[in-house]
């Protein structure tokens, strides 16, 4: 550029500025990019070293390309600058528009600063405006998105923020650039932000889309892993929806819960659990929390029939905070349910009879009584039970029937059953289903608090005497067998045990679904009959008693037993205790009367 101003030697440096900013836009790489951008600063502008400083990311600036000398690319490549030694240089520089000039003469303060630079001696310039090799020569590069202004930098509004450096040295005609020199240079510097911008760009891009495809591929793995074990797990899922109108719809099952429910999946989207949910469990299936909830209930299948399953909730939500959705994992717990019934039957029911137990007995009768007798109840109460409480009675033991029912050894198909008295009973105790609620012809008592007791309702007691006054209470039937002991000493225990069990059988077929058959122990049964008035009682008495005595058949032999029965009534006051003893002294009362009976008979 010794004549720079002959149009000739313009047109040649332009066409090759061209050819290096052409060539800008043809590397791949953001390296690649910076190394042409050195490369062209060489090639095209006609300088025998160039350098390129790139603004980190902590904002010092690092040597990420080098041309024009091998030794020196080794000594200073991938070494760091701070910021603030930068800003120095390029504020105390000599501005040549956007370029920036330290001449030999001023570069001696800036030897000891972490810059990394490279020079040699040489001797004084000969003329005014020939290079010196500690002469120093840079052109920022500057973004063209808006930044903050920094010292050194172009002013504030300018919008341009600092990218790179480009540092020259050596230009070949060994003089300062002029005018179209320092034009053409700081052209190039623009051209080369602009092609580092755009290099930076496409890496970027290019390693979102790489994590954008890893991401799509992690998610793809996920929602296959999710549908296989959705799909093919050995127990139900279910994905409802949440919230709006089709809140608890089921969207999506697997074929485990089809199979289950022996529903299609088809049909299984037309339902929610509240649907399928058995009527006494509605009330389980909205107390269960969706965050997490946990509940066991029976949901019906497609044949009417029901089976326990535990059910567990989660919520899965999008990334989004999108719709949100409800998982639900339903296991079959039939078995154990099963199991849990059976053992609860045994601990309450009689084993050989299946009859409920001395416990269950108590336990039942406890849950009619309360500690308040009926004389403190108000007279608001006792005017809803048909003016019922009455003071004066005989402690509520009842009236004892007298012995001349039992002539006559009727058989019992020749005893028409009375309206109220239908049969029904367990019989020999078997399997009973675990969806039946344990009457047992019991009352089917509910605990403290729930079930049709959760107002106490208070047990009253008839008048004493021969006159029954209306009034209809809770009777308690105290049997024991006569005969039995002897039948037990001459045949054995074989044939006891199937007269208990002939003898279980025949109460419980005497008595109505709601009553309650119970064995107390041995030879001693109790039957609870609610509703019963003081003549109701001694016809049922009689009724069992006649039941009871047709002769039992027992490996061929047939064989006989009595009964006596004394009844007493439950009344709110006294104990459980109180209850059954004074059924078991009508019942010695009458085994008495009956046995002087026979004496004045013989």
């Amino acid at each position: 550029m010794e004549t720079e101003s002959e149009p000739y030697v313009r047109l040649s440096t332009l066409r090759q500025l061209h050819q290096v900013v052409a060539d800008l836009n043809t590397a791949r790489s953001l390296a690649d990019t910076l190394q042409t951008v050195a490369d062209g600063v060489v090639a095209g502008l006609n300088y025998e070293l160039a350098c390129v400083n790139l603004v980190r990311p902590d904002g010092d600036l690092v040597v990420a390309a080098f041309a024009g000398s091998s030794a020196a690319e080794a000594l200073i490549t991938g070494r760091v600058g701070s910021r603030a030694s930068w800003d120095r240089r390029l504020s105390m520089a000599t501005a040549w528009g956007d370029l920036r000039f330290i001449p030999h003469t001023e570069g001696w303060v800036l030897m000891e600063d972490d810059v990394p630079q490279w020079h040699t001696d040489g001797p004084a310039p000969r003329f005014e405006d020939e290079w010196h090799p500690h002469d120093r020569l840079y052109a920022p590069m500057y973004s063209p998105r808006l930044g903050s202004a920094r010292p050194g930098g172009p002013p504030p509004g300018s919008g341009r923020e600092l990218l790179g450096v480009i540092s020259v040295d050596r230009p070949r005609n060994g003089r300062h650039p002029g005018p179209w020199g320092q034009e053409a240079l700081q052209m190039y510097a623009s051209q080369s932000a602009i092609a580092i911008s755009n290099a930076r760009l496409r890496s970027n891009m290019q390693r979102a889309l790489v994590r954008l495809e890893r991401e799509q591929q992690a998610l793809r793995a996920s929602e296959e892993s999710f549908r296989q074990a959705f799909e093919y797990a050995p127990s139900g899922m279910a994905i409802a929806e949440m919230g709006g109108d089709q809140h608890g719809r089921l969207l999506r099952t697997n074929d485990a819960l089809c199979r289950l429910l022996g529903r299609p999946a088809a049909a299984m989207r037309r339902y929610s659990f509240a649907d399928l949910v058995h009527p006494e469990d509605i009330g389980t299936l909205l107390r269960t929390s969706a965050e997490g909830g946990r509940a066991e209930l029976r949901l019906g299948r497609r044949d009417g029939t029901y089976v326990w399953v535990s059910l567990r909730n989660s919520v899965v939500a999008d990334a989004a905070d999108g719709p949100r959705f409800l998982l639900t994992h339903v296991e079959d717990i039939e078995e154990r349910k099963r199991h849990e019934l059976q053992l609860a039957h045994r601990a309450s029911h009689d084993a050989l009879t299946g009859l409920p137990n001395s416990a269950e007995l108590r336990s039942r009768l406890s849950a009619r009584l309360c500690e308040r007798p009926a004389a403190h109840v108000s007279a608001d109460q006792a005017a809803g039970y048909g003016g019922a409480y009455e003071s004066g009675r005989d402690g509520g033991y009842g009236t004892v029937y007298e012995p001349g029912y039992d002539q006559g050894h009727a058989d019992q198909s020749g005893h028409p059953a009375h309206a109220g008295y239908d049969s029904g009973g367990p019989g020999h105790p078997g399997y009973e289903s675990p969806y039946e609620h344990e009457h047992d012809h019991g009352f089917g008592f509910e605990p403290a608090g729930v079930g049709p007791y959760d107002h106490h309702v208070h047990m009253v007691a008839p008048s004493g005497g021969d006159i029954d006054d209306g009034t209809k209470g809770l009777a308690v039937l105290f049997c024991d067998l006569d005969g039995f002991k002897s039948i037990n000493d001459r045949f054995g225990h074989h044939t006891g045990d199937a007269v208990l069990i002939e003898v279980a059988r025949r109460l419980t077929t005497g008595v109505r679904d709601g009553d309650t058959v119970a064995r107390l122990g041995g030879d001693e049964f109790v039957v609870l009959a609610d509703g019963l008035g003081a003549a109701d009682a001694a016809d049922l008495a009689v009724r069992l008693r006649n039941a009871i005595i047709p002769p039992i058949r027992v490996d061929g032999r047939a064989v006989r037993v009595g009964a006596s029965f004394g009844i007493g009534w439950a009344e709110c006051g006294m104990t459980v205790e109180e209850v059954l003893n004074s059924a078991d002294q009508r019942m010695y009362v009458e085994k008495r009367s009956r046995a002087k009976v026979h004496r004045r008979a013989g």
